[in-house]
């Protein structure tokens, strides 16, 4: 991941990647943050803020799985959060570059180079990534998010269990 600023693409390429893409958005609900309550979004503690920022970005695996992971992002002496994955075709916006143009930071995913404002993950074209709120409190981070969220993995039996209790119950 770097932090420079992007050259002009042909227009034809710019042309191609403005067309409209329509994406439905889903925010994860309900599982237990690091005081254990179960149900709605909380804030979520991260970590220490003088280990963090040692990297520009780190994934922050969610306990409802793959889709509801999020990108923890250090830049400038701040901390942006937003899902994981792009909304265009679920690339790992993590490994995508981040630039500054005109006073908006943006990352770009690597698979298609869309592009999305760290803060308020509007891109360029029709497509919109999810945001979340980020605050630095005692010395450690934490994002505002639906689920638990770790630096590791959740064993997958925990997020069987986890997606269990917090799922609401469909109707026969």
């Amino acid at each position: 991941m770097h932090l420079h600023r992007r050259k002009k693409k042909s227009c034809a390429v710019v042309a191609q990647l403005r067309k409209p893409v329509i994406s439905t958005f889903l925010m994860a609900s309900g599982s237990g943050d690091e005081e254990g309550n179960t149900e709605g979004v909380s804030w979520r503690l991260i970590g220490p803020a003088a280990g963090l920022s040692k990297k520009r970005c780190r994934l922050m695996y969610s306990s409802l799985g793959y889709d509801s992971d999020v990108c923890l992002f250090y830049v400038k002496g701040e901390f942006f959060a937003m899902d994981a994955r792009c909304s265009h075709s679920g690339g790992p916006l993590c490994e995508g570059d981040i630039e500054e143009a005109d006073g908006v930071l943006q990352v770009f995913c690597p698979w298609h180079d869309y592009n999305f404002d760290l803060r308020t993950g509007k891109s360029g074209t029709s497509l919109q990534q999810q945001v979340y709120e980020v605050k630095q409190e005692d010395g450690n981070v934490y994002v505002k998010h639906a689920s638990r969220l770790s630096l590791e993995p959740f064993p997958a039996d925990q997020k069987k269990s986890l997606r269990a209790t917090a799922s609401p119950s469909s109707p026969s």
